[in-house]
């Protein structure tokens, strides 16, 4: 397995992907706006016209204030995502729906105290944007809402307060839900009434200045969990209506209540079984972690889990995403869609592939390229049959200096419409408009090399950041906490 940084030229990196036997399209040279590069074209979403094809992920920056407002960091890290020169911003940040739905005790959430603060949040963004470029016209920027569900810590970064779907066997212990406890598994009444926080999230991104929300339905979080919750009962379960049903009542409540707003939904096209580090390959005296492995699921068949194929469930199957998302474009008439995979808390190469794992991670069963390819070749094979409907791909970052050569040949040979990059801007924020404007990565050492420091951080209740390659974060205390939680991972 080699490393991006290693393969010093466009050619190695090509000989590479074949000797991967992978497929995928690649530019010779990375073009600015002037030179015509596919990624400076227009795109139309819904009745608005955004300005190129780079998008910018919601991430969650754990740094907001205990009542859910930004913080100095906060502020900081949109600031930067309105000189990134991408204008579509989806999302920015995560921002729970209610306390209760916080991922943990820094997450933004919703209180309608919190509004004039998220209209600062908006207005910094779209600020430093129009310093940068002079003009907002074609900048699109929406906020991801979102409820953590079986992920919740709302009160403490150690305290788990899972609220869940259903029980799934080898995902409860993990958030240390037992067998027998039904008591985190939410009724039909305490959905309707999340559902109405999504309503009440939603009107408040309107009255900041947001153009679109997300309803958020990928990466293991509640929206996503009601796609696989088969053997649930009643009507939030069972068969595709209604497991579909929560996304359905959301999108309608949301567009009944804010009919100007735009809709988005960022979906986790396909699951796999949660994977932890091998224990045979782990080496104890140095804290090295061995390779990841699926957890035993031949008594767990059929398997719970969307996307994939429920008897053999490493493998993908599309057909219920693509109906899912014929029904988003046709029934729903969402604006777009954002195309993801996986869960971090369970799989992470298959959802953020890495060279480097975080600290209570794994190390990567197969080459990270494998990993992102197979999003783009899933998304691509769902482009082929959800015409029509704007769709942003993501797994780009890891390809890191080729991620221009990669995107341009993507978008311009219609495997996606926009390409979004979500921790490669913590530490190299401009590389959009580097790109458009000079055709060059002029910063190449800002470049994320995937250390995953963003990750160990917050699962080590630390605010999320470039630590190796940002000075706001190297000169903060909590680099001295990262690199001690670092070597007592080596040494435990």
């Amino acid at each position: 397995m080699k490393r991006i940084g290693q393969l010093k030229t466009l050619t190695a990196f090509r000989e590479y992907l074949a000797s991967l036997e992978l497929d995928l399209p690649t530019d010779d040279q990375i073009l600015s706006a002037a030179d015509g590069s596919p990624l400076a074209e227009p795109m139309r979403v819904g009745d608005f016209t955004v300005g190129n094809r780079w998008c910018i992920h919601p991430m969650e920056g754990w740094d907001g204030t205990p009542d859910g407002r930004p913080s100095v960091h906060t502020t900081r890290r949109w600031r930067h995502f309105g000189i990134s020169g991408a204008k579509l911003i989806w999302g920015g940040e995560a921002m729970a729906v209610c306390h209760a739905g916080r991922a943990n005790p820094n997450q933004l959430y919703y209180r309608p105290e919190n509004l004039e603060a998220m209209a600062e949040l908006y207005q910094t963004l779209v600020t430093a944007h129009a310093e940068r470029f002079n003009s907002t016209d074609d900048l699109l920027v929406g906020l991801q809402i979102t409820h953590s569900g079986r992920y919740a810590k709302p009160n403490h970064n150690a305290r788990s307060e899972p609220r869940v779907v259903y029980h799934h066997p080898l995902l409860d212990p993990r958030v240390g839900i037992a067998p027998d406890n039904d008591a985190p598994v939410l009724s039909d009444m305490e959905v309707e009434t999340i559902i109405g926080h999504f309503v009440a999230a939603a009107v408040l991104a309107t009255e900041a200045g947001f153009r679109f929300v997300d309803i958020k339905s990928c990466h293991g979080y509640l929206g996503h969990e009601f796609l696989s919750a088969y053997d649930r009962p009643g009507k939030f379960g069972g068969d595709f209506e209604g497991r579909t049903r929560f996304l359905r009542q959301t999108i309608e409540a949301v567009r009944k209540e804010c009919p100007k707003l735009m809709i988005g939904v960022r979906l986790s096209i396909f699951d796999m079984p949660p994977f932890h580090p091998s224990a045979s390959e782990s080496d104890v005296l140095t804290g090295k972690l061995g390779p990841g492995e699926p957890d035993d699921y031949a008594g767990v068949t059929p398997y719970a889990g969307f996307g994939l194929n429920r008897e053999d469930p490493l493998q993908c199957d599309l057909a219920e995403p693509i109906r899912l998302l014929e029904w988003l474009r046709d029934e729903m008439k969402v604006d777009m869609v954002n195309l993801s995979a996986g869960n971090p808390y369970a799989n992470a190469h298959i959802q953020r592939p890495a060279f480097f794992p975080p600290s209570d991670g794994y190390q990567p069963p197969e080459d990270p390229l494998i990993g992102c390819v197979r999003q783009i070749q899933a998304v691509r094979e769902i482009k082929q049959h959800v015409t029509g409907l704007p769709i942003v791909g993501t797994a780009y970052s890891y390809f890191q200096e080729y991620l221009p050569h990669v995107a341009q040949a993507v978008v311009r040979d219609g495997w996606v419409d926009s390409v979004g990059v979500g921790r490669l801007v913590l530490s190299y924020p401009d590389l959009p408009a580097d790109c458009l404007e000079h055709g060059e990565l002029r910063q190449a050492k800002k470049i994320c090399r995937t250390f995953s420091d963003c990750t160990t951080g917050p699962r080590n209740s630390l605010i999320s950041g470039c630590y190796p390659l940002d000075d706001h974060y190297r000169d903060l205390p909590q680099y001295d906490q990262l690199k001690a939680v670092k070597r007592a991972s080596r040494n435990a």
